[in-house]
């Protein structure tokens, strides 16, 4: 594993080429190649280099428990954290007991089949209900992005999960997701509530929970979206949503890009909320030490989710009408679209969709008018 001393320096140190050969997951000669500056810098580039190469599990060797930490530790600088704990939880309870300390490159598909089938009578851990099938589903995905990181990584040569099908019930149609909603007239039962309440109290805070509902039913952002929305994101009556908040996590809330790429948008504002939230940044602009970098809805700090929680819960009780969850206001603002006939596109833009069939499979019962339009051309042949 040589140093080779190449021409040029930097800083007054001389450069060298560091070579450290090796022998890769499956039995070819490779070599790494390094630059450093300065004698003892190199001789340091080459003692970590040999380090690397002798810790890095090699596909002969390494186990699914391995597999689970190199995934986890590679995937937290490209994937959000939450989304990252969740597969490892789910990883580690039903999982690891089985499969855990077997070579991944051992793995065959009576092993995987027969995993399956103890998952598939296992109990949750946290309640000690029979798992649902949607939470068998997410197991079972969490299992296959793992080996499909370490197909991609040449850590394994090929994914044997993908031969054993994902859980399914054989005696059930696929459901279609089952939401609730606001209509208008609820909707604004609702918001007089949560007005009648910040009236009362007049604290910055409480009006803070009247402007987070009025955002999600006319804007459909998620809820970590309102959370992460700052004073700067509000330009020229559009919103620019280009951030999100998880307040799930150890350590405080975490402050990500959105879900995804497509959640990344500029979303016009409603006359209607675009007259709430005037009115609410005159109110903050009396708070001390108020800048545009304030969260819309908290301020300095975000509104907490179980308050949220709690208001959402009061206000529907004083307005006597049924409670919905947070995330339901956001499909109470897709619903009255799509009754309105608005372009499905339109939706799932609004909405941050990444596939448009994510927001048809979802909202495209709620399309009456058009029905009855196809109805109508129907009715004419005779």
């Amino acid at each position: 594993m040589p140093i080779y001393k190449e021409n040029g320096s930097k800083d007054g140190k001389q450069k060298y080429r560091v070579v450290v050969n090796y022998t890769d997951n499956f039995g070819k000669y490779q070599k790494a190649t390094r630059i450093a500056y300065g004698k003892a810098e190199a001789k340091e580039l080459e003692a970590r280099l040999e380090f690397e190469v002798k810790e890095t599990p090699t596909v002969s060797g390494i186990t699914v428990k391995q597999l689970l930490d190199l995934y986890v530790s590679a995937k937290k600088g490209e994937v959000k954290e939450s989304t990252v704990n969740k597969n490892k939880t789910r990883i580690e309870q039903y999982v690891l007991g089985k499969l855990g300390d077997k070579r991944v490159k051992k793995l065959t598909v009576p092993m995987f089949q027969e995993w399956k089938n103890e998952v598939d009578n296992m109990n949750n851990q946290k309640n000690g209900n029979p798992l649902s099938l949607r939470y068998k589903q997410n197991i079972y995905s969490a299992l296959r992005s793992l080996l499909n990181w370490g197909v991609e990584m040449d850590y394994i040569p090929k994914n044997n999960l993908l031969k054993v099908k994902n859980f399914k019930d054989p005696n059930e149609f696929p459901e279609k997701p089952k939401i609730d909603f606001y209509t208008v007239e609820e909707y604004k039962l609702f918001l007089s509530a949560a007005l009648n309440k910040a009236q009362e109290e007049n604290t910055h805070k409480e009006w803070g929970y009247y402007v987070f509902f009025a955002i999600a039913f006319y804007m459909g952002m998620r809820k970590g979206e309102i959370h992460a929305l700052k004073w700067t994101d509000i330009k020229d009556g559009y919103i620019h949503i280009n951030r999100s908040i998880n307040q799930k996590e150890k350590g405080g809330d975490r402050e990500t890009r959105p879900k995804s790429y497509s959640s990344a948008r500029i979303i016009q504002i409603p006359f209607p909320l675009l007259k709430i939230l005037q009115d609410h940044k005159k109110r903050y602009m009396t708070y001390p030490g108020f800048n545009d970098n304030f969260r819309v809805c908290g301020g300095a700090k975000p509104l907490r989710d179980t308050t949220i929680e709690n208001r959402n819960k009061e206000f529907a009780k004083t307005a006597a009408i049924k409670k919905i969850r947070i995330h339901d206001f956001r499909h109470s603002h897709a619903s009255l679209l799509a009754n309105e006939g608005i372009n499905i596109q339109e939706i799932a833009r609004r909405l941050g969709h990444a596939k448009v069939e994510e927001t048809w499979n979802t909202y495209s019962h709620l399309y009456p008018r058009e029905e009855e339009r196809a109805t109508k051309v129907l009715n004419k042949i005779s």
